[in-house]
C-alpha cells in the first residue's frame, strides 16, 4: 500500500476517533445535568405566625436536608411580594386551616410541580390548596415551549457570529451586521414567541429588547473570538455558547436544580443569563433582571472589544491576480 493510499485512510480513522471522543464528552455534558435534577438550596419562604413557620421550616429541613434555603415571612401578602420579585420560587403559608402553597410557576413549572409534591408530603391525608401568584403562560403550562423556543435563538445567534467572521471583512461592516442582527432578531423573535406562539406574556418592547441583547451578546462574542483567534476562536465561541452554555443554562428547569457549582456557572454564560432575563421580562415585569442583564451586557461589550482589537481581515486572494491581468494584457 502506497503512502498516498495510507495517508487518507489514516486521516479518516483519526477523524472518526476524534468525533467519537467529542461524542463521549458531549453525551454526559448534556445528559448528566438533566439526569441529576434535584433541589439544592432552592429559595422558598414559609409565612405565617412564628410558631407555625418555625415548625414548617424544621419539617422542610428534615424532609430534604440541603434542598431548601428558607426565608421566614410574616404573612401571605409578604410571601406574594417575594414571589413577584423573584426572591423565592414558592411559599408555604400556614393558616388556621393548615398549609397552603403559593407558587410562581412562571419562574419554573418544573420547580412548581416539585414543590407541590413536597407540600402534599407535609400535610398527608389532606389536599394542599395551591395559589398561583405568578402562573405560567396558559398556552405553555409546563414551560416546554419556552425552553424549546429559546434554543433556536442561541443557535441562530451563534451562526450569525460565525457568518460575520467567515463572510464579512472590515470592522465597520461586521459591527453593522451585529447591529442589524440584534434589531431583527429582537423583532422577529418576539413576533414569533409572543405574537404567534403565545409563549410570552409581558411587554412586547421589553421582550424584544431582551432577545435583541441576547442575540447581540452571543453573536458578538462568537464573532469577536473568531476575528481575534481565527477558526479556533469560532470553536471556543461555540463551546462557550452551546456545547457548555446550553446544558448548564437550566432554561427548562432552574439553576438551583442542577448540581453545583454548575447551576451557578450556567448563569454566567450567555444562554443561562438570556433565559433568566427573558423570563423576568415576560412574566415578572423585570423583577430579578439585574444580574442576567449585567452578564449579557458584559458579553456584548467583550465581543465588540474583541472585534475592534482584531487585525483587519486580509484582502481575498484573488484580488492581486485580478490586478495583474491588465498589466499582463498591456505587456502582451
Amino acid at each position: 500500500m502506497s503512502t498516498r493510499t495510507r495517508s487518507p485512510l489514516l486521516l479518516a480513522v483519526l477523524a472518526a476517533a476524534l468525533v467519537v471522543g467529542v461524542q463521549a464528552l458531549l453525551v454526559p455534558l448534556f445528559a448528566a445535568p438533566a439526569a441529576h435534577l434535584a433541589p439544592r438550596d432552592l429559595p422558598v419562604a414559609v409565612a405565617g405566625p412564628a410558631p407555625a413557620t418555625g415548625e414548617l421550616a424544621g419539617r422542610l429541613a428534615a424532609a430534604r436536608p440541603g434542598a431548601f434555603e428558607v426565608t421566614t415571612l410574616p404573612d401571605a401578602a409578604a410571601a406574594d411580594r417575594a414571589l413577584r420579585d423573584r426572591e423565592v420560587y414558592a411559599a408555604f403559608v400556614a393558616g388556621p386551616d393548615g398549609i397552603a402553597l403559593h407558587t410562581a410557576a412562571a419562574a419554573s413549572p418544573t420547580v412548581a410541580a416539585l414543590l407541590t409534591e413536597a407540600a402534599s408530603q407535609l400535610a398527608p391525608g389532606r389536599p394542599v390548596p395551591v395559589v398561583e401568584v405568578v402562573p405560567a403562560d396558559p398556552d405553555d403550562p409546563r414551560g416546554a415551549g419556552f425552553a424549546a423556543g429559546f434554543l433556536p435563538l442561541a443557535l441562530t445567534s451563534m451562526l450569525a457570529g460565525v457568518l460575520l467572521v467567515l463572510l464579512v471583512t472590515g470592522r465597520a461592516a461586521r459591527l453593522a451586521g451585529l447591529a442589524a442582527y440584534a434589531v431583527l432578531a429582537g423583532g422577529v423573535g418576539v413576533a414569533v414567541l409572543h405574537g404567534w406562539l403565545g409563549l410570552l406574556g409581558g411587554d412586547w418592547l421589553a421582550e424584544a429588547a431582551v432577545i435583541g441583547l441576547f442575540g447581540l451578546a452571543t453573536a458578538a462574542v462568537v464573532a469577536g473570538l473568531g476575528a481575534l483567534l481565527g477558526r479556533p476562536g469560532i470553536g471556543l465561541g461555540a463551546l462557550l455558547v452551546f456545547l457548555v452554555g446550553n446544558p448548564l443554562s437550566a432554561v427548562a428547569a432552574a439553576p438551583e436544580l442542577l448540581p453545583q457549582p454548575w447551576g451557578t456557572v450556567g448563569q454566567w454564560l450567555p444562554v443561562g443569563a438570556g433565559g433568566t432575563l427573558l423570563r423576568s421580562a415576560a412574566f415578572f415585569d423585570g423583577a430579578g433582571a439585574g444580574a442576567p442583564l449585567a452578564v449579557l451586557a458584559g458579553y456584548a461589550v467583550l465581543g465588540l472589544a474583541l472585534l475592534l482589537l482584531a487585525r483587519p481581515a486580509p484582502a481575498p486572494a484573488d484580488e492581486p491576480v485580478a490586478a495583474l491581468r491588465p498589466a499582463r494584457a498591456a505587456a502582451g
